[in-house]
């Protein structure tokens, strides 16, 4: 009965909190979600969500950004380890500005209602592949991409067969954005993870660097750095 149990457990996939007030879309979310074999809470308002964050420990958050008293926002804020925990907000709004807002405060995607559920459901796949990719790139002493590959150990990179001439805060960004393939970084991100806080440059300093980093690339390899236009970049993954 035991090993019975064990081999279950083993077929479960990832735990997943719906965040949504909504109730008949929060419920068709978790019942394509269940369908799917990933285990399933819903919140129905911020400090639920909050306090499911710690009871349940979701590998992934679906986020309404429009919720009853504490927004999506706000949740963001508030959640404890944003950095185990991928987080894709659903928002009515199409202006850029909330959009960036919510990568600004650790969101990993972004879907705009009313969405297709194979649409949610392949985002969600993608995150929680991209995620686990990353785990094994953090056990690695290397991290490859498109033909790109960077030795952490040696701190240095190559291009297919090419080593690369780069400065310490060009390594430290190709890093970034190799290990986290397809995910969207804003330039302000960017600053805080590769410049720091304290960092009194403006934006334009990414701009420039992603531009000397593709130079170095080269034509055949710098179509890895992608601009995702009004919010920042991303390395293209597979």
């Amino acid at each position: 009965m035991t090993s019975l149990v064990r081999m279950l457990g083993e077929k479960m996939k990832e735990k997943i909190l719906v965040v949504e007030d909504e109730k008949s879309i929060a419920d068709a979310i978790a019942y394509a979600f269940k369908r799917e074999g990933y285990q399933v809470e819903v919140a129905y308002d911020g400090e639920t969500a909050i306090k499911k964050t710690l009871e349940f420990c979701p590998k992934a958050m679906i986020l309404d950004v429009m919720l009853p008293g504490m927004d999506g926002y706000e949740v963001l804020k508030k959640v404890q380890d944003k950095d185990r925990m991928g987080v894709i907000m659903l928002t009515a709004k199409e202006d850029i500005v909330n959009k960036v807002l919510g990568l600004e405060l650790g969101a990993d995607d972004y879907i705009t209602k009313p969405f297709d559920m194979r649409e949610l459901l392949a985002r969600l796949k993608s995150l929680l592949r991209r995620m686990q990719s990353i785990v094994k790139r953090q056990e690695s002493s290397e991290v490859a991409l498109g033909g790109v590959v960077i030795n952490l150990k040696q701190r240095s990179a190559f291009a297919g067969n090419k080593k690369l001439d780069l400065t310490p805060k060009e390594y430290d960004l190709l890093v970034l954005l190799v290990s986290n393939p397809n995910r969207v970084y804003t330039r302000d991100q960017i600053l805080d993870l590769v410049w720091g806080m304290d960092y009194i440059g403006g934006t334009r300093t990414v701009d420039i660097h992603i531009q000397r980093i593709r130079k170095k690339l080269g034509s055949e390899f710098n179509v890895l750095l992608q601009t995702v236009h009004g919010v920042g970049y991303k390395a293209l993954g597979g």
